[in-house]
């Protein structure tokens, strides 16, 4: 069972989608004190993609985006000085629905979890967009190696694409936001034939002698 209080990992470029592993390395101290604290409970951090302006607030509470995803710290390496070197497993889409008091030096949110459960005729849309996606991206080697192994579902295989492809972070955020993978995999779609659209009218301006 999840718990619906959470820690929050707010990040400026990366987002977590459920099903896929993040590796993170934690050196603030802050952020020290969070993993000590969910290695103690319930070894959850939810993580939060940063809206702009983060910048002009480091050391306080800049905004995030209101849906993020909870992951679980699935391996843990507690380094001699303090810092961690840590993977997170994807579990669930949350929406933030209140951020609680700075009692502690980091952030903690309570969230209500978005389901993201499919029916039979989502997984057959899902199964098409894998095979679609495979043939968009037949010539990216070792993006094929890391999203389409064998022992993933297809479901796994959309959302490790929204969070392995090189796309601006507020396009993976809009990708998490998606209501379902079905939905997730058909904008992905959309989003890549529109990038391939755009490179492939992208006029030749090389000096020619």
């Amino acid at each position: 069972m999840l718990t619906t209080s959470i820690a929050v990992f707010p990040l400026p470029d990366t987002v977590l989608f459920p099903g896929v592993f993040l590796p993170l390395h934690i050196f603030e101290m802050r952020y020290r004190e969070m993993i000590r604290d969910c290695l103690a409970g319930d070894r959850l951090v939810g993580v939060s993609l940063l809206k702009p302006g983060w910048d002009r607030d480091l050391s306080g509470r800049p905004p995030i985006y209101g849906v993020g995803c909870v992951g679980l710290i699935s391996h843990v390496e507690e380094l001699s000085d303090g810092r961690y070197n840590l993977v997170l497993r994807g579990m669930e889409k949350y929406r933030v629905v209140d951020e609680e008091p700075p009692l502690r030096a980091y952030r903690r949110a309570t969230v209500a979890y978005l389901s993201e459960q499919m029916t039979p005729a989502e997984r057959e849309a899902v199964s098409r967009q894998k095979l679609r996606l495979e043939r968009l991206l037949s010539g990216a080697a070792e993006l094929r190696e890391r999203a389409f192994p064998p022992n993933l579902s297809d479901e796994e295989v959309i959302n490790a694409l929204a969070q392995y492809l090189d796309l601006e972070p507020i396009e993976h955020q809009a990708l998490l936001e998606q209501e379902g993978v079905a939905r997730r995999g058909g904008a992905l779609i959309e989003l890549l034939e529109m990038k391939a659209m755009a490179a492939s009218h992208v006029p030749d301006r090389g000096v020619r002698h």
